[in-house]
């Protein structure tokens, strides 16, 4: 054993306590000399790279999991959706009303209660609604509508369903990028990359494993999104023929 002095001890004290501050938090510079060591490496290089190898490595698998808010045309939609190219199912909630959507193939069903369905344009809850609205919105609910392709609505829900519209543009920072240290998300360790220090989005990219995205902060104040689940399939079944409804060739128009 090799003695240490106390004054060592006592002038190493300090610094050991700052170092042990710093693993606590969220950054995880300071205590160690290479904060990249162990991990997939991508913290080590270029913003640009990362952003070229994050997208590769969203590419590269069949599946994801959504979770977060996505501000589109000045509405705020909160997702919770887990999507392929083949389809994908979850929840969707904007202004208050939460409905679950599926797809399977080109079939698109929503699924939503009855207030949802009862809204209608100019009136909102709350405004005059007929005895024929009120019994056609109880049928609807609860049950999964088929939403027809030819409907407005199509284009704009099977969107959420899909992994390939959904992440299309997402994993594009905008502006100069830049690395912003070492962070964490969800117990994994991440580099973070940003778009003109920010204000054009961030992106937390995950250092180990592959390096998948993990957290998207977007432009503009469009929402935040966490990515999950990469890789890992999940079933995807049309809803029996006494849980669907099929409204015809349009859909309500609220």
């Amino acid at each position: 054993m090799i003695p240490i002095s106390q004054g060592r001890l006592r002038r190493a004290t300090p610094a050991l306590a700052v170092c042990a501050l710093l693993v606590t938090g969220t950054a995880l510079t300071g205590c160690s000399e290479d904060p990249n060591e162990g991990t997939n490496g991508v913290g080590a290089l270029p913003a640009e790279e990362i952003q070229s190898r994050t997208q590769k490595a969203a590419a590269s698998v069949d599946t994801v999991r959504l979770h977060g808010t996505v501000v589109t045309s000045g509405r705020t939609y909160k997702l919770d959706m887990r999507v392929k190219s083949e389809g994908g199912i979850g929840s969707v909630t904007t202004e208050g009303e939460t409905f679950r959507l599926l797809r399977v193939g080109d079939e698109l069903f929503l699924k939503a209660g009855a207030e949802f369905w009862g809204q209608d344009d100019g009136k909102g809850r709350g405004g005059d609604e007929s005895e024929a609205d009120v019994a056609a919105a109880e049928k609807l609910a609860e049950k999964y509508v088929k939403v027809p392709q030819g409907d407005p609505s199509y284009k704009k829900f099977s969107g959420f369903t899909d992994k390939d519209v959904l992440l299309g543009g997402l994993l594009t920072l905008h502006g100069k990028l830049a690395t912003d240290g070492h962070h964490e998300q969800a117990g994994v360790r991440t580099i973070r990359i940003t778009g003109d220090d920010g204000s054009g989005g961030t992106l937390d990219v995950s250092l180990e494993g592959k390096p998948y995205p993990l957290r998207l902060v977007r432009a503009g104040e469009a929402g935040t999104l966490t990515f999950s689940a990469w890789g890992a399939d999940f079933p995807l079944t049309k809803p029996s023929k006494d849980e669907t409804l099929d409204y015809g060739k349009q859909l309500p128009s609220s």
